[in-house]
């Protein structure tokens, strides 16, 4: 009885080509032309939870926001919004918007004012 070969769907498809280098495991295109983050909405229930984070930051105030369930477009205009209006810097990663110092209050209400629903978490 001859056993069946495996096949590169049976592997987990191409992972290297070369002639395009490191391949994307979902859409079966090169890393440097793939678009699933772009596409993909991140994991949340669409309730933005504001919390106040120093753990792991040398001691630095990070004000965090994450449960929005915006595409990744919107989501940096809404990071570049909230660094506007709290007069500070601040960075997405992952989906989590990070504001510098402690602004908790301020953009729990901000978040309020423009219909989203916002939640203050941890401590």
């Amino acid at each position: 009885m001859n056993k069946p070969k495996k096949g590169l769907d049976s592997l987990g498809g191409l992972v290297f080509s070369t002639d395009s280098g490191r391949m994307c495991p979902a859409c079966r295109e090169p890393s440097t032309a793939c678009r699933c983050a772009e596409v993909a909405l991140p994991q949340g229930d669409g309730v933005a939870r504001v919390r106040r984070e120093t753990k792991g930051r040398g001691g630095k105030t990070v004000t965090t926001i994450s449960g929005l369930i915006l595409p990744a477009d919107e989501l940096k205009s809404l990071a570049k919004q909230m660094k506007a209006r709290c007069g500070c810097g601040g960075s997405l990663k992952d989906g989590v918007i990070e504001i510098q110092g402690d602004q908790v209050e301020l953009l729990c209400q901000w978040l309020g004012e423009r219909g989203f629903k916002a939640k203050r978490s941890g401590g």
